[in-house]
């Protein structure tokens, strides 16, 4: 959750990002690199111009005098490297960060905000603006494009408690999965994945106590996997007053999840329903199977994968 009040942001110098100082410039940035402002030198239009009086000649520059402007802020800020002109620069090519923070953002969780996309994608921008090197004849855009989606990508990682390597091998196990169902038309067992991933059992039992940390979801989160993203929750509005489409639709959703769990093994199936239904612990489903907790959590990993597996192919299908 985003904290109430953002600190002020810094580039990779360690110096803080004037953002009124970069609004403060916003008319400034095709203009003359010296920062005089206004038209060509600052100066205003005459009454007798005919232009609306109150404008300046900088309103009606042509995209050659902007780009001439932008070339000679960049010949000047190569040559003094001052932190005005650098904020310039950043204003200047601020929109890059919103299309990529746009673009990077496309299929991640609905809790991940763009707003901080975009700040991570800044200090991409500032920190590809002063290692950029215009006397190579690259086209600044296109250097800066990656600079950006690296610095997002970065913050996002950093933020993940989950080890790339383990994200990489949940993948691998869903799709082995979703090939083994399909050709077996059941749901395949223990052996029968292994060997289809090319690991041995205690090896793909070692697997599953790596993926519990990506197989924290809530059941609703699931059941909303086979209705295109709507969770319960947004399906009832009034909880004292009964709708009938959503009522029908949790019906479905409830069926779809009861024939999912029942073609669960015997022992996912137990662990399922101790675990979500009867509210039992990891320990106390332990006591019950005669089993250690640690087993009881490759259950329970096991049999979240295979659920999802099972609605997202009903999903696919309906």
């Amino acid at each position: 959750m985003r904290s109430a009040k953002t600190p002020s942001p810094r580039d990779g110098n360690g110096h803080h990002l004037d953002v009124g100082h970069l609004a403060g410039h916003r008319g400034d940035v095709g203009g003359d690199a010296s920062g005089d402002g206004g038209g060509r030198n600052g100066t205003a239009v005459p009454p007798d111009s005919g232009q609306p009086a109150g404008t300046h000649s900088s309103d009606y520059r042509s995209a050659d005098d902007v780009e001439a402007g932008i070339v000679a802020l960049w010949r000047s800020y190569g040559g003094s490297r001052a932190m005005p002109l650098r904020d310039r620069l950043v204003l200047h090519y601020a929109p890059l960060v919103k299309y990529v923070a746009g673009r990077v953002g496309t299929g991640l969780p609905s809790h991940v905000d763009v707003a901080d996309l975009v700040q991570s994608g800044i200090f991409g921008l500032v920190d590809a603006i002063e290692k950029f090197e215009p006397e190579r004849g690259l086209k600044f855009e296109t250097y800066a494009m990656q600079r950006i989606r690296g610095a997002i990508l970065d913050d996002l990682r950093s933020q993940d408690w989950v080890p790339r390597s383990v994200r990489s091998r949940a993948r691998d196990v869903e799709r082995a999965l979703e090939r083994l169902g399909g050709r077996l038309q059941r749901t395949p067992t223990d052996s029968e994945l292994a060997t289809e991933l090319k690991i041995t059992l205690a090896e793909l039992r070692e697997l599953y106590a790596q993926l519990q940390l990506t197989s924290v979801v809530a059941l609703d989160e699931l059941i909303a996997a086979s209705r295109g993203g709507a969770s319960l929750a947004e399906m009832l509005p009034d909880d004292h007053a009964e709708d009938p489409v959503a009522a029908l639709v949790d019906r479905d959703s409830r069926r779809q999840l009861a024939e999912s769990i029942a073609q669960l093994a015997e022992r996912d199936r137990v662990v399922v329903t101790l675990y979500y239904f009867e509210n039992l612990t990891l320990a106390e489903i332990g006591r019950v199977l005669g089993v250690t907790e640690s087993r009881v959590c490759q259950l329970h990993t096991r049999a979240v994968l295979r659920l999802r597996t099972k609605l997202i192919e009903q999903q696919s299908e309906s």
